[in-house]
Formats: C-alpha cells, sequence, structure tokens
C-alpha cells in the first residue's frame, strides 16, 4: 500500500512522514522541491504541484491513501480538482487536514465586536467545509482532522528571540490551546493504517489554555535564556505590523483573534479528542518549546544538553 503525503516539507507533513516510515509503511511525497525535502531515504519523493495538474499523475500513480494538506481547497485548475484525480486514479482513503472552524456553528466567537475575526472564520469555516465535502462526494473513505491553533505559530517569533532575546506583543494573557504538529501528525498516522477512524471528523488542541507570556516563558526555559515580553498596545502593535508589510485586514483580524481569548479559552476551547484517541495528553506547549528550541537559540550558543 502506498501512501501519500502532500504537504510533506511542511511541520505537520514532515512528521507525518517519519511516523509512517517508522511504521514500515510504503510513503510517497509530493513537494514543489524534491532537491530540498530531506526526507527519510526509503520516502519515494516526487515533483508535484496543487496549481499543476500535468504533475498529478506521476504523483498519484499507485496511490491508495492520501493525507490532504488544504492548500487545494483554493484552487481552482483547467486540469480538474486534484482530489477526483486522485479517487479516478485509484485512491480509497483520504486523510483530510481541515480546521476547526470546519466544526464552527456560526456563532464564534461570541463578541458580536469582533467583526473582522467572525468574518475570517466564517470565510474558513465555508472552504474547510466545501474541501470536507468534495472528498465526502467521491465515494472514498474519509477522515477529517480539524485542528485548532497551532503552536508553530509562535516560530514567528524566533528571530526576535533569537537576535534580541525579545517578544513584543498585545494583550500577554491572550492565548488559546496550541497543538503540537506532532500530535495531528500522530491522529493522522492512525486514520491512514487503521480502519477505526474511518467517516468521523475530529477537532484536535493541545491539552489547556496557554497564554502569550505563558509561550515566551516556556521558550526561555527551553532555551535556558531570559526573553523580554515587551507588551504593546493595541494601537502600537497595529502600527508595528503595519509596517512590517501586513495587511490591513489580516492586522484587524489578528488584534481581534487575541483580543477574543483574554478572559476565556476564546472560539477554540480545548477538546479530549487526542486523549480518547491515543489514551494519552496532547503534547503541552512547554514540550513543544523543547523540541523547536534550536529555532529560538542563537546560533553561536550551544543549546542546553
Amino acid at each position: 500500500m502506498t501512501i501519500l503525503v502532500t504537504g510533506a516539507t511542511g511541520n505537520i507533513g514532515r512528521c507525518l512522514v517519519h511516523r509512517l516510515v517508522d511504521a514500515g509503511q510504503a510513503v510517497r511525497a509530493m513537494t514543489r522541491t524534491p532537491h530540498a525535502a530531506h526526507l527519510p531515504g526509503a520516502v519515494d519523493v516526487r515533483y508535484g504541484d496543487f496549481e499543476k495538474p500535468d504533475t498529478w499523475p506521476d504523483v498519484l500513480e499507485g496511490v491508495e491513501r492520501v493525507y490532504l494538506f488544504p492548500h487545494i481547497y483554493d484552487v481552482d485548475t483547467p486540469g480538474g480538482h486534484f482530489i477526483d484525480r486522485a479517487a479516478r486514479a485509484g485512491t480509497r482513503r483520504f486523510v483530510v487536514h481541515s480546521a476547526a472552524a470546519a466544526g464552527f456553528t456560526g456563532d464564534e466567537p461570541a463578541d458580536p465586536g469582533l467583526k473582522h475575526l467572525k468574518r475570517h472564520l466564517a470565510v474558513e469555516r465555508q472552504a474547510h467545509r466545501e474541501l470536507e465535502q468534495w472528498v465526502e462526494a467521491t465515494g472514498a473513505e474519509w477522515t477529517h482532522l480539524r485542528p485548532g491553533l497551532l503552536a508553530v505559530n509562535a516560530l514567528s517569533w524566533a528571530e526576535s528571540i533569537r537576535t534580541e532575546r525579545v517578544v513584543r506583543e498585545p494583550y500577554p494573557a491572550s492565548g488559546y490551546p496550541w497543538i503540537h504538529e506532532a500530535d495531528i501528525a500522530e491522529v493522522a498516522a492512525a486514520a491512514l493504517l487503521t480502519d477505526a477512524h474511518v467517516g468521523a471528523a475530529y477537532t484536535l488542541t493541545g491539552p489547556a489554555k496557554v497564554t502569550q507570556a505563558e509561550q515566551v516563558r516556556a521558550i526561555a526555559a527551553a532555551i535556558d535564556d531570559v526573553i523580554r515580553f515587551e507588551e504593546l498596545t493595541p494601537g502600537q502593535a497595529r502600527e508595528h505590523w503595519l509596517r512590517n508589510g501586513y495587511p490591513d485586514e489580516y492586522v484587524d483580524w489578528m488584534l481581534e483573534l487575541r483580543a477574543d481569548s483574554v478572559t476565556g479559552t476564546g472560539s477554540v476551547p480545548p477538546t479530549d479528542t487526542f486523549h480518547r484517541i491515543t489514551g494519552r495528553s496532547p503534547r503541552s506547549f512547554a514540550q513543544w518549546a523543547i523540541d523547536h528550541r534550536a529555532d529560538f537559540q542563537s546560533p553561536s550558543i550551544p543549546l542546553p544538553e
């Protein structure tokens, strides 16, 4: 059985590839940069691009199961849809990387004043539901994974931590149950390799809300150094992000995303899904910080043992 991992060189895809290889599976990795994939030697790395249908036949040949990265939901190509082509080529099971928003009722966030965040979540909900429905319409087996906010978003702080040992953000008390990419990969592997999850849609999160201030403290502990949290007012944050080239709409919804979770868990509360599937607690943000400490450490400073 050949399993295709799309988005194979991303944070989640790379974890999944390694997990499948360790399980003794035949793994094919789809990437636009095969020469820079740096995946295990046992992996069949092939060039593929969701926007170039002529690359799909080679990638899909002999594939029975697919981990589907969500980039394809907004791609309209003259060569047809990747999902349909995969099904016609013989794919019998899809594990879909969707999003927590796909399970929303439409009432999130609760605060009606957060209009930019509400609009963003509505667009995301529709896009991911359409992706899920397209897969279901093929008649193939499916599992939908709906992760919440990813812990890897903290990598946006990596440069300022490496060079200045500082994080500048508004709303230090805001936070979410950030999920470790390895947890998503673990559930994806189970859905690909066993029949226990066919027809299920899982919202996946980390174990508990972790505030931005707590995230910074966890990263500081992981690299065994001091990191300052420099609190910005919303106005200062807006000016800072606009100065760094972010568009107005992005800045608006990012500010509201933070404001949404200051006093509670926000629009994505913790779930017990990972524990129900694996019997173990999700990996903590502190564990994620340890696993990624090289990303935050200055190259000239040795990592602690």
